[in-house]
């Protein structure tokens, strides 16, 4: 049996140097001066565990044109990522069982990457139906919901069409309160997009982010800390854009409220400014913030505030984002292949460490296996300090396109061992 030596790399949770023996997938042994029959030499190297992303649109079933997950794993992989959670509007949307037991047999094909799903909740029927994967006692439920992650809510309408019924809004945050299952929730207001709309007339791209202001996500946020509260629900934030809605989520914290929030690349690197420069490329929900928004939500990065980096990599096509009127184009960017080096240009490895494995890891119930002695095989080597330039014609993104296109980093991602 042949004994693999990662030799010389640098733990990215410790910052230690260390050697790594693998065998038979396995680590077998982890310290200094170890040995093998075969060598990866991995001094000047950071090492990870397999990388999670939280938030991802892998498209099927019903998008494939767009992107399959079989191309976007592999895109996953490329960047480090060895398992995502993955969000329900496809078509069919993943709000019942067969649609999740669907979605589970196509991921059981998939080698690159670990794929988890999250539940989707519209309507009342939907509901009891999310009662009965939690609770079922059957063999195909227990399974299925070894697979799901949780409950995701569209609190106003984004692509897919999957908006929940105001109504049942406080009935789902209190059945996952009762069951403890994670929710997470797409955080804007209706009502403040319906008046925004009402106040703009120019049919540029940057109008984007007036007419889903600011304020719609703070509102949004503001009631489901609420809810989140009141029914002891363990709630987190998809895709927070706004220094508001991260100061809601730290006083809620203080008042004991089981809240997490996760932050993209995309609003990181970019705000309101870029739209000159990315066009329809830049068009996403929620959209390009301000710089005092971007600035905010790196220092909550840097103070711990903020617990996930996530992707909410969304692939359309180019001819989709580039055709008729720029507002018309639908929303969403790909992003999980270059997640990595994007946040170690901002970051050091131990917050990358941090935001996408430990954190997410926990949040989520996921179970993956840190890089000791023992566990299964599944790291990540990153050269630090090679300097590239992201380019969409290097990705393996179905949708061949990148909001990056051109921008230098600092990090890549050698081989996943």
């Amino acid at each position: 049996m042949t004994k693999t030596l990662i030799q010389g790399g640098t733990l990215a949770s410790s910052g230690q140097q260390q050697d790594i023996v693998i065998e038979d997938g396995v680590i077998t042994d982890i310290g200094k001066g170890l040995s093998g029959d075969e060598t990866i030499d991995a001094k000047g190297m950071v090492l990870f565990p397999g990388l999670i992303d939280c938030h991802v649109h892998f498209r099927e079933p019903g998008f494939e044109h767009k992107a399959t997950m079989a191309t976007e794993a592999a895109s996953a992989r490329a960047g480090g990522i060895t398992c995502v959670c993955e969000m329900p509007n496809t078509d069919p949307p993943t709000v019942t069982v067969s649609a999740l037991a669907d979605k589970v047999q196509r991921a059981s094909e998939i080698t690159d990457c670990d794929i988890r799903f999250f539940f989707g909740v519209t309507s009342e029927p939907h509901i009891a139906t999310l009662r009965e994967l939690w609770t079922g006692d059957s063999g195909e439920l227990q399974d299925l919901k070894k697979h799901c992650v949780g409950v995701k809510l569209f609190l106003d309408h984004s692509t897919g069409d999957q908006k929940i019924d105001e109504d049942i809004i406080e009935s789902v945050f209190e059945l996952c309160g009762e069951f403890d299952i994670p929710l997470v929730a797409h955080c804007e207001d209706p009502d403040e997009n319906a008046q925004a709309a009402q106040m703009i007339e120019s049919k540029d791209v940057s109008t984007h982010s007036f007419l889903r202001p600011a304020r719609s996500e703070v509102k949004s946020i503001r009631m489901a800390l609420r809810l989140a509260t009141k029914h002891n629900t363990p709630f987190h934030i998809a895709h927070l854009s706004t220094q508001e809605g991260l100061d809601l989520v730290t006083e809620a914290r203080k008042r004991g409220a089981r809240v997490s929030c996760e932050v993209t690349p995309h609003h990181l690197i970019y705000s309101e400014r870029d739209y000159d420069q990315l066009g329809t490329k830049g068009k996403m929900n929620p959209p390009l913030r301000e710089m005092n928004d971007l600035n905010a939500l790196r220092q909550g990065v840097e103070d711990g505030l903020i617990d996930c980096f996530a992707t909410d990599h969304a692939p359309h096509t180019l001819a989709e984002k580039e055709s008729g009127e720029p507002l018309d184009a639908p929303s969403g960017v790909p992003g999980v292949e270059t997640v990595v080096p994007l946040m170690l240009s901002l970051y050091p490895a131990k917050t990358v460490y941090r935001m996408m494995f430990t954190n997410p890891n926990k949040i989520y119930r996921l179970g993956k296996e840190d890089l000791e002695k023992g566990s299964h095989a599944n790291v990540v080597i990153v050269d630090p300090v090679t300097e590239w330039e992201i380019h969409a014609a290097d990705l393996h993104t179905k949708c061949d396109w990148t909001p990056y296109e051109g921008k230098k980093v600092k990090g890549k991602v050698v081989q996943v061992v």
